[in-house]
């Protein structure tokens, strides 16, 4: 699955279209979760980074899912955006 998951990380910087802000947050954060786990860091503090909180957000909403599931979901958003 590991091969899978990078094989769909490096289609996913090619896809054709843009991704919507909504899809490329969900892709962030499934590949984070992916690769990291669950979120450890600190939310950010600035309360003008829209991004950054988006970003941490959407990360945490992952907390408690596998890294195995997260590879998975992944893998299945980038065959969706591909068509």
């Amino acid at each position: 699955m590991i091969e899978q998951f990078e094989q769909a990380v490096a289609e996913s910087k090619a896809l054709t279209e843009r991704p919507s802000n909504e899809t490329l947050l969900k892709l962030y954060s499934l590949y984070k979760q992916a690769t990291e786990g669950d979120n450890a860091s600190e939310a950010p503090t600035n309360m003008f980074d829209f991004v950054a909180k988006a970003k941490h957000s959407a990360w945490d909403s992952l907390k408690g899912v596998t890294k195995e599931s997260a590879m998975q979901q992944y893998i299945d958003l980038v065959n969706n955006l591909k068509g």
